[in-house]
């Protein structure tokens, strides 16, 4: 059997996505007995879903675990819940599409519970020591549009996990620190690996 991890290209103002290397880190390893098969999907509306629904076919996975960057969030978050609704007014996907207030799917569900252990990852998270939280909110970007469209659409187990920024990309993305400017919350990539490797884990056990 496998498990599908997901993660996003970098979009935006970001010149790199953690969850891109997550994925890519975790495809071709054994984890609970399962074969990881990473993937990288494109920040584009119009094609997330087709694109999940295809590996989906390809790989037949026990579990989808989809992972995506939230920089400024101070924990590893595994997402409770992925809601009905396209809003990308500020930030405009990279194929410049910007939804407001749209239906992922006009007669769908108006939400989806995630359906893996959220409450009990993050509790196995916190005890493996990386820092995590349960979150209330996908946004409604991306990375809610793969949520629900994952829950809406696949019979399976599938969840979404979001990331903060890498310290080198906290770095990159500082506003002048040296003149008193911010800079963003991060963890370093491989806890970061480690606690997706650990949400796998928790949800096939």
């Amino acid at each position: 059997m496998t498990l599908l991890c997901t993660g996003y290209e970098p979009f935006g103002d970001h010149d790199t996505n953690p969850s891109r290397q997550v994925a890519r880190e975790l495809d071709g390893e054994t984890v609970a007995g399962h074969d990881v098969v990473g993937a990288v999907l494109p920040v584009e509306f119009d094609r997330v879903a087709d694109e999940l629904a295809a590996l989906i076919d390809e790989h037949d996975p026990a579990a989808v675990v989809a992972t995506g960057l939230a920089a400024g969030r101070t924990t590893v978050s595994v997402e409770r819940v992925g809601i009905n609704v396209d809003d990308a007014v500020t930030v405009p996907d990279n194929a410049d599409d910007s939804p407001h207030d749209a239906r992922i799917e006009p007669a769908g569900a108006d939400a989806h519970l995630s359906t893996i252990p959220v409450v009990g990852s993050v509790e196995a998270l916190l005890e493996a020591g990386i820092p995590a939280r349960v979150s209330n909110s996908a946004g409604t970007h991306c990375c809610n549009h793969a949520l629900y469209s994952l829950l809406e659409n696949h019979d399976v187990p599938a969840g979404f996990v979001h990331l903060p920024l890498t310290p080198q990309g906290a770095v990159a993305e500082a506003e002048a620190p040296e003149r008193g400017g911010g800079v963003q919350a991060s963890l370093p990539l491989s806890l970061q690996v480690e606690g997706v490797r650990t949400v796998l884990e928790t949800t096939v056990a």
